[in-house]
């Protein structure tokens, strides 16, 4: 039900700017040399080992396969997991067209200490309004959502475990392949390792002061 001390935000609007300025973080933090955010880490190895395929490619074939993942433990079809892939679809042609203007931007130290800090802080804002959206949102988003509801352990723990996950498994693939670790920093081991607890406080605050509707809510309620 809306109400009149919040502020209403309409959740296709809210989806449409969190999968932009996702897709936008993910690269500006690659960009920041830091490394990549951890939910992007596994795309990106496969995209550095296996280059015939660009990161945006290999970002919606992840993201299927996590859809797949859900619908084997909902032991169910479940339709609104496959328009959560067509929303990781045009998630992975973002980071395709974020990396073709991206080098434009200086890459002094202090800038690039900037864009880390930028980057995780926009990565935070987009999870958090994509899971309040009451829309279909990027796999890699929804996966740790419905984790929590299918086991029922906090997002927090769900998030760390999920990112830190996706490292290991990076870190395995490109030592193996490469030769050496590449896409992972001490920037993205601190994102893996704190950006749950970020997400939960962007969403508290968010909780607080926003109220989140889509077309069909407010004509139901209407």
């Amino acid at each position: 039900m809306v109400t009149q001390d919040k502020i209403l935000i309409r959740g296709e609007l809210a989806l449409i700017f969190a999968v932009f300025i996702d897709a936008f973080g993910v690269v500006l933090m690659l960009y920041s040399g830091a490394g990549i955010s951890a939910i992007s880490s596994l795309p990106f190895a496969f995209s550095e080992v296996l280059p015939v395929l660009t990161l945006g490619t290999w970002t919606y074939l992840f993201q299927g396969l996590l859809i797949f993942s859900l619908m084997i433990m909902r032991k169910r079809f479940v339709l609104p997991y496959l328009f959560s892939f067509v929303v990781g679809f045009i998630f992975g042609e973002l980071l395709d067209f974020h990396e073709l203007w991206i080098d434009i931007l200086p890459t002094a130290l202090h800038w690039r200490i900037i864009y880390f800090i930028l980057s995780y802080l926009i990565i935070c804002v987009g999870i958090a309004l994509s899971n309040r959206c009451q829309m279909p949102i990027v796999p890699t988003d929804l996966f740790p959502r419905e984790l929590e509801d299918i086991t029922k352990i906090g997002y927090p723990k769900i998030k760390i475990g999920f990112d830190a996950t996706c490292l290991l498994v990076t870190g395995v693939m490109t030592v193996c392949f490469l030769g050496h670790l590449d896409g992972l920093g001490i920037g993205t081991v601190a994102a893996a390792l704190t950006m749950g607890k970020g997400v939960g406080i962007v969403g508290d605050w968010m909780d607080r002061h926003f109220q989140f509707a889509t077309h069909r809510t407010l004509h139901h309620n209407g």
